[in-house]
Order: C-alpha cells, then structure tokens, then sequence
C-alpha cells in the first residue's frame, strides 16, 4: 500500500520561498559543519592529550629504578600534579604485591582492564578513577632486569579533553550563527535585488490598468524580455482586435441607425394607428442599437484606456442636459478640480454622466450639483438634485432595463441600465441614496484614478 504523500503549506511569495529554503539549507549545512568540526577538533585534542599522557609514561620509565636488593623505586617527575592528590592525573605500577600509585592516587588504585599488551605496546583505555571521574588511560609492558613484568599506566582526567572540547563547540556555535546571519542578509539581499524586475514588471501592469501606459517600457533582464517582448506582443494584437471590433460595431450601428431614420420619415404619411405601432417599435430599436453600441464601445477599450478631463466633460454635458430640457428650469454646479482625470474613455464618461445629468434634469426641482473628486485611489463621481427622490425600495428597480417607475415622464428605461453596465465594465459600481439637497444621490465608484 503506498505511503500518503505529506503535503506541507509554503508560502505563495516567491521571497519567503527563497528565504525559507535557503535558511533550511543552511541550517542542515551549519549543523552538518558544527558536529564534523567538532568531532575533528575533539579527536585531535585526545590525540594530544594521549601523547601528553605517553610523555609522562616515558618520563615515569626513565625514573624508575630497579635497586639490586628490593622493589623498583620511582624518582619525582616533573609535573607537580603528580603530588597533589585527585589532581586529575596519575599514574600507577602494577607489580607483584601492593602496586605503586603516585601520591594524586593517594589510596585508591586505577582499576584497568584485564588485557595483555605486548612488551612495550602502548594500549589506550577510558575507565573510572577517583571519584567516580573519568579517565583517560595509556599503559605499557616493561620488563625489569630481574623478576615479574610491570603494567605501567599513567592516566588523566577526562576534564583535560572535555573542557576544552566543549569551550570550542560553544565558539564554534557562536561563529557559525554569525556566519549564517551574515549568509541570509546576503540572500536577502539577493533575492530583494533578483526579484526587483518582478516588482517593476508589477508596476508597469499597474500603469497600464490605471491607464498610464499602453504598453511595458523599459531594459529588462534576459530572463524577463521575453515575457515582456510577448506580453506586449499580445497587447498589440488586442489593441488591432479592439479597434477591428470598435469600427464593426460602429459600422454596424450607423448601418441600423440609417434604414431606421428612412423608415420613420416614410411612416409620418402612413395610417395613423399604423405609424404609431411602428413608431413605436422602431424608437425602441433605436433604443436597443444606442444601448449595445454604448456596451461595446466600453467593453472594447484597451488595457491602457484613455483619460478624460473630468471638471470640462461635467460642464459641457450639463450645459447640453439642460438645452435638452427647456422647459425646466434648472441650473448644474459643478465641482471638480481642473487637472483630476477620470479613469475611462470620453464617450464612455459621456455615457455615464450625460445618462445621469439628463435624468436629474428631468426630477430635479431647481438644482443639481455634479462633482467628481479622487477617494481612496479611486475615481468618485456624484450627481445630486433637489427633486423627489426615489424610495429606497424603488431603488435596485430603476437599473433594471427599460424599467420606468413614471410612465408620465419621458425618456427610454435605459439610461441607468446603460449607466451601471459601463461602470461594471469598468470594474466599478453605481450607489443610489438620499443627499443634503432633498432628493437623489447616485455615486459612481471607478477604481484608480489618476
């Protein structure tokens, strides 16, 4: 039966990937260098010690004495440890009878293990000395000039060799960490920098949504020019889409709009009943040719749109939208600052507001002010009048198409439906609510305004 696979989370930023990674893989190598390097240095401080231990052993041979009428004697060796007793270093000789045991022994014996070296072999041991402390041990055969051989050993405590061990491994710990920090600032550094052009790329894609460019400028890396090269590549082939579809759609409308208005003109001399079921059906294939015209000019715009002066459009649809309506006696303010843009295309921010301006005109009661401000980084128009109002319930109704809550009041059903599909095209959104002046308020939310 196969082993479920073990899914681990990573991070969706490629930086956090990178680090991660690295630091693992640097952690396992550090660990990896810390256990090698003080493994070596502690097999090379036991060498010492060992060969320290095998000075002192050929000392203790040279000073020992075989008299011709009793037991071997061993003259003072020169390191003081050796009268001290537990100093931590020993040495001890095995003879028939009581053994002899430097002065650091005082009364207790080096327990060392039952083997039989060769004459003059040196053997290693690691046994328990006094106070149950660790030593270390190297031991040699002598033959004496008369009688049994000796076991002569001479042993260290384990101190001599840990100590100093661990004092390195502490270092050693501490470089390595120093040197890791400084490995991942380095790759922190490189990866910030590898992945710069990532973050310029991600700026220039925010250009060209925001309509600030119409395609990606600039020196990239190799690894990154091709991606622009086609990215681009592909933007001029949509831009030639666009403009393809742009100029169909508008062919096709003025080739509807023409046999409409013939039509029309040749049923003012018909049937009275007959030209005005026609009439009829014809204004609302008018109305239908307008709205989808509306639609595809808006869904058809480039990834880098154009810009529209937003305080001069207000004006000059105001100024139209109560031309259009002379018989009401309405006046349009205007709030806007002259350098604010609009995120969209001119027919498009026509669209929207001359919609929304002739629809004020049509309820207000004296007064409509239009205003448009950057909010948040987004693009905010507002057109407000003193009229009626609308019933909040009434509200979500009046964007449905062809939607008319007063029958006596002219006008299509399809301004607010075209309103909300352009801004929706846009990536934006269309509010409608109560104002300080008495009636209606709808705000028109684009995303990055300029």
């Amino acid at each position: 039966m196969p082993l479920p696979l073990l899914h681990v989370a990573m991070p969706r930023s490629l930086r956090a990937r990178l680090l991660i990674g690295a630091g693992l893989w640097l952690a396992v190598a550090m660990a990896g260098s810390w256990l090698a390097l003080t493994a070596l240095f502690r097999s090379h401080l036991q060498q010492q010690v060992e060969a320290t231990l095998a000075t002192h052993l050929d000392q203790l041979l040279a000073n020992l004495d075989f008299p011709a009428d009793g037991p071997p004697t061993v003259r003072p060796l020169s390191d003081p440890r050796f009268t001290k007793p537990f100093s931590g270093l020993y040495w001890q000789i095995d003879q028939p009878g009581e053994p002899l045991r430097s002065r650091s022994l005082w009364d207790v014996a080096l327990p060392l293990p039952q083997d039989e070296p060769g004459d003059g072999e040196l053997h290693r041991h690691q046994v328990i000395g006094p106070r149950d402390r660790p030593l270390l041990v190297v031991e040699r055969i002598v033959e004496p000039p008369a009688g049994e051989p000796l076991r002569v050993a001479v042993a260290a405590d384990r101190a001599e060799l840990d100590r100093p061990a661990e004092q390195f491994g502490r270092a050693l710990a501490a470089s390595l960490a120093v040197i890791a920090a400084g490995i991942l600032t380095a790759a922190l550094a490189q990866v910030t920098l590898g992945l710069r052009p990532l973050g310029r790329l991600g700026a220039a894609l925010a250009r060209l949504r925001r309509g600030a460019a119409e395609r990606i400028e600039g020196t990239w890396p190799t690894e990154v020019q091709p991606l622009v090269d086609d990215f681009n590549a592909v933007l001029a082939h949509d831009a030639a889409v666009v403009a393809r579809a742009r100029t169909q759609a508008g062919n096709l409308a003025h080739a509807l709009k023409t046999p409409l208005s013939v039509l029309r003109n040749r049923m003012q001399t018909a049937d009275p009943a007959l030209r005005s079921a026609v009439l009829e059906d014809i204004e609302a294939m008018r109305r239908h040719v307008d709205h989808h015209l509306a639609r595809a000019r808006a869904a058809a715009r480039t990834v880098g749109g154009s810009r529209t002066p937003a305080r001069a459009r207000l004006s000059s649809l105001g100024r139209v939208a109560t031309l259009a309506h002379p018989d009401r006696a309405v006046s349009v303010t205007v709030q806007a600052d002259d350098a604010l843009l609009a995120p969209i295309e001119v027919q498009d921010f026509d669209e929207i507001a001359g919609n929304l301006l002739d629809n004020a005109v049509k309820w207000a009661g004296g007064a409509i002010r239009a205003s448009a401000e950057s909010r948040d980084g987004d693009f905010v128009l507002t057109i407000e009048d003193d009229g009626p109002g609308l019933p909040a319930a009434a509200r979500d109704r009046v964007f449905a198409r062809g939607e008319r809550l007063d029958e006596q009041t002219p006008g299509s059903g399809l301004g607010l439906a075209i309103v909300r599909d352009v801004v929706e095209l846009y990536g934006g959104n269309v509010a409608l609510d109560a104002d300080a002046l008495g009636g209606l308020r709808v705000t028109v939310r684009l995303p990055d305004a300029g």
